[in-house]
């Protein structure tokens, strides 16, 4: 239930400029995994996978988004589990 809210949140937030449309919207939300995608026509797209394991979630996604002003597209992919949230991206630091 929590990963529905999440996915509906972070949807809502998507509609909420009035001049990007969704293009691509999947779910399938199971009772011990679930995977959505989705993508608008400014360029972002958000897609996430989440595993039962052990009695945790273990999430895989990535999203991506394209910079307003310099047309510039970036790309996170993340793993988060029992050891936290690992983003990775060439524009991000590395520790």
């Amino acid at each position: 239930m929590k990963f529905l809210i999440v996915f509906v949140a972070l949807f809502a937030i998507t509609l909420a400029r009035p001049d990007v449309e969704v293009v691509k919207s999947e779910s399938d939300v199971g009772s011990e995994s679930y995977n959505y995608a989705y993508e608008t026509s400014d360029g972002s797209s958000h897609n996430e996978d989440g595993q039962l394991k052990d009695g945790r979630i273990v999430v895989h996604g990535s999203y991506t988004w394209v910079d307003e002003k310099t047309g510039e597209k970036f790309t996170v992919n993340y793993v988060a589990d029992e050891h936290g949230f690992h983003p990775e991206g060439a524009h991000l630091p590395v520790a």
